[in-house]
């Protein structure tokens, strides 16, 4: 007996089966919705925050890839990079261009160099935290303790 076979033999369902898992497949199709909503809500928000500490307007965090555009740049780097997360194997290098505007964008905030550890790990911790400090935006970088 072939254990394809097994298997082909065994795939009666009744309907109230049928009815159970697509049940479940709608509430977990909807948790995750509203996990992600949530999610970008509380990121634009941060986002938001930042924004205005740097002196540019907080609606800009609101709008998905403009504001990864607006990050880029607020951290000193091209801002075309958040449209070019869209093409696969590019988008690795776009990932790298946004953890170093993210790295600039905490030493404008006062924050050492060893911060951006936090943002590549925990990107949404690494926002509120610097969303709610009490850090002050600093035109021109401070020297880096760490490349001194």
């Amino acid at each position: 007996m072939n254990v394809l076979s097994q298997f082909a033999n065994d795939t009666t369902y009744t309907a109230a089966e049928s009815a159970a898992v697509a049940g479940a497949v709608v509430f977990l199709l909807l948790v995750s919705l509203i996990a992600v909503v949530i999610s970008y809500v509380i990121y634009a928000w941060a986002l938001g925050k930042i924004f205005k500490k740097a002196g540019i307007e907080s609606w800009k965090a609101w709008i998905p890839v403009y504001n990864n555009w607006v990050m880029l740049e607020l951290g000193g780097q091209p801002g075309y990079w958040a449209v070019w997360a869209f093409i696969p194997i590019v988008n690795i290098g776009s990932m790298v261009f946004m953890f170093i505007a993210m790295y600039h964008i905490g030493l404008k905030l006062g924050k050492d160099g060893a911060f951006v550890v936090l943002a590549i790990f925990l990107p949404l911790v690494w926002l509120l935290w610097l969303a709610f400090d009490s850090s002050k935006w600093h035109k021109k970088e401070p020297r880096d303790p760490i490349t001194v």
